[in-house]
């Protein structure tokens, strides 16, 4: 409707709807919804913060995991978290995974967060990467879009992918082939995630329990990523 605010599309939700299936709601369209007692299943969602609903999720913590120790097997100890600068519960997942994963480690970690934007997130690993200091040897990124930056940043600084800098995504975007070398990165099984949301739905809708354990996620080796020098 052109200019400001849109129309609540949840006003009458239970007169039109069945159920919801939603993805990352705000806490307060989400809110409302529950206020309607209209069956909801959140995906990538905190099952804590739910007010209730269902929820379907990737096993995140384990591709950090995955990434951390594929790594860490290739001998880097100084990493750069290159983290996506969204207030959201997915992303801060990833942040204490991967902290969780490398304590007790042998390791130093520095953060910092960037857009969701090859070319913005390009701006902050190059600022990073440049620092005073010993450089990270592997940057971890949140997202593909934000590996896609970083190995653009490697490439204005003189550093070749991988033999100085080792870089990793997440999601397997088509991205992530797209480019060169072609990223190491943590591939989401999208179409299966989507299926076992409108399967929850469909249980919640005939009154059984859905299957709530996470949905495993699988580390993807190319070639963004090698031992270090």
């Amino acid at each position: 409707d052109g200019i400001g605010p849109a129309r609540d599309p949840f006003a009458s939700a239970r007169a039109s709807l069945d159920g919801v299936l939603a993805s990352s709601m705000a806490s307060d369209a989400l809110a409302t919804i529950r206020g309607d007692d209209l069956p909801l299943v959140m995906l990538d969602s905190d099952p804590a913060g739910s007010l209730g609903a269902t929820t379907v999720n990737l096993d995140l913590a384990d591709g950090m995991r995955q990434v951390t120790e594929h790594l860490l097997a290739l001998g880097h100890r100084d990493f750069l978290h290159l983290a996506a600068d969204v207030d959201s519960w997915t992303f801060d997942l990833r942040a204490e995974a991967l902290a969780k994963a490398l304590r007790g480690t042998d390791t130093a970690v520095r953060r910092v967060a960037a857009p969701l934007d090859v070319e913005r997130a390009r701006v902050v690993a190059e600022a990073a990467l440049s620092t005073p200091g010993p450089r990270p040897t592997a940057v971890v990124c949140d997202d593909d879009f934000l590996s896609a930056g970083a190995c653009k940043a490697a490439r204005r600084l003189g550093l070749r992918v991988p033999e100085d800098l080792s870089v990793t995504g997440f999601d397997d975007l088509i991205l992530a082939t797209a480019v060169e070398p072609e990223l190491t990165t943590v591939r989401l099984p999208a179409e299966r995630f989507g299926e076992r949301g409108m399967e929850s739905l469909v249980a919640v809708l005939e009154g059984r329990t859905p299957d709530a354990t996470p949905l495993p996620v699988e580390l993807v080796v190319r070639g963004s990523t090698g031992p270090v020098r």
